[in-house]
């Protein structure tokens, strides 16, 4: 079972990149195919666009996928949420026309949503009661750092022109393209390793203890859809910053591709380790609820100071705050809705996929918009908006989250 979920953690990852990879690279990618100078809030707004599409596809196309999971099997879905990725980021990395952008992007958005629902219910299929709600916490936090590793992967991959001759054929990659060629590569890879060594598991979901009874939200109460509000803005904040940096990077700060990857590779690298090590340690001084509180305020900190960060080594710092706000607030979250979803933890971890859904659309959406317009307007609202949420659960939700210590 441990290899059958390492694996299937593994593929759900690669495929997580493809949300990210992009946008580090997409504002220079735009002006590549377009010789003229382009206005920077034409740019912005692509960018928003091409950013939430991919997400706006998979929030409507997940429960489609999701049913035909129950019919046709998790396996085929893997497959095809691999597969399609692939093809998307190949297809995106061909790219002549900003019209070809957008219909691949909504594409991969399509194509790799047939990947969560299947690996959600994968996990439900491969494991006891007792073991799932850590399972289905796996999972989420395989896609969502995946999401995070994504922008690295693209700045730090991005390279000049690149031209190969073998014999007669000369081929050239046009600037921007290696990262979308490499994410193909690397998803065609573990294409063919999960093709090898992941079965089938759908036959064994008799197995598992999973309870047949409606799910019933009065019993589940308020202090659910209060944390699936939390997820919902954390992952607004954490998406709005990846879109406005990528932006900010280019028009504002003058950084490279690479150089804007490095400010991702940090990002994504303190949550990873933060969530792995840090959270699990101030677990048993601090309760889940308080690291939460904790982590909206750092995150909210981290976003404000970057209205005034310039130069690369201040801006790394502020950026592992930032991080570092996140890493508190998705495993805690993960962990107090597993509790409130009891014997419903599958169903109510896939809907906190959803919320996750809608803060990666609207952040996307709202910071393009508002950069489009500002140069600081969506650092200082999602700083405002995060602080907020991380006093206001200190305060007037004190006494309602008692529960959760």
């Amino acid at each position: 079972m441990i290899k059958k979920l390492f694996l299937l953690l593994v593929c759900l990852f690669v495929v997580a990149i493809g949300f990210g990879v992009s946008l580090p690279v997409l504002p220079f990618f735009f002006r590549h195919l377009h010789s003229a100078a382009v206005p920077r809030e034409t740019i912005a707004i692509h960018t928003t666009f091409l950013t939430s599409i991919y997400a706006f596809v998979q929030l409507i196309a997940s429960p489609f996928w999701g049913q035909w999971s129950d019919r046709v099997g998790r396996r085929p879905l893997i497959l095809l949420g691999i597969a399609g990725s692939a093809v998307a980021q190949l297809l995106f990395g061909f790219a002549s026309s900003v019209a070809m952008l957008y219909v691949v992007r909504a594409l991969g958005g399509f194509l790799s949503a047939a990947m969560l629902p299947a690996a959600t219910a994968y996990v439900a299929d491969i494991t006891t009661e007792g073991d799932r709600a850590k399972g289905m916490a796996l999972v989420v936090i395989s896609a969502s750092l995946g999401a995070i590793v994504g922008p690295a992967f693209g700045g730090l991959t991005t390279r000049e022109d690149l031209r190969f001759t073998f014999g007669l054929f000369d081929l050239k990659i046009e600037n921007y393209a290696p990262p979308f060629f490499l994410a193909a590569a690397l998803m065609f890879l573990t294409f063919l390793v999960a093709f090898r060594w992941l079965p089938e598991s759908l036959s064994s979901r008799s197995a598992s203890t999973v309870t047949d009874r409606p799910l019933n939200w009065k019993k589940l109460g308020k202090p659910l859809l209060l944390l699936l509000g939390l997820t919902t803005i954390s992952q607004f904040g954490l998406t709005l910053f990846e879109v406005v940096f990528a932006l900010q990077a280019q028009d504002k700060l003058g950084y490279s591709p690479i150089q804007t990857g490095y400010v991702f590779m940090m990002c994504g690298g303190v949550m990873t380790v933060f969530q792995i090590v840090a959270v699990s340690f101030l677990t048993r001084y601090v309760s889940s609820i308080a690291q939460v509180r904790l982590g909206f305020i750092l995150m909210g900190s981290g976003v404000l100071l970057l209205i005034m960060a310039q130069s690369l080594p201040i801006v790394l710092g502020v950026v592992a705050l930032f991080a570092f706000g996140m890493a508190l607030i998705t495993p805690n979250l993960i962990a107090l809705i597993s509790k409130r979803g009891s014997q419903h933890t599958g169903t109510v971890l896939g809907i906190q996929n959803t919320a996750n859904s809608l803060g990666q659309v609207g952040g996307a959406m709202l910071g393009g918009v508002l950069f489009a317009w500002q140069f600081n307007a969506p650092y200082g609202f999602a700083g405002v908006l995060l602080v907020g949420t991380g006093l206001l659960l200190g305060w007037r939700q004190q006494d309602r989250l008692r529960q959760f210590r």
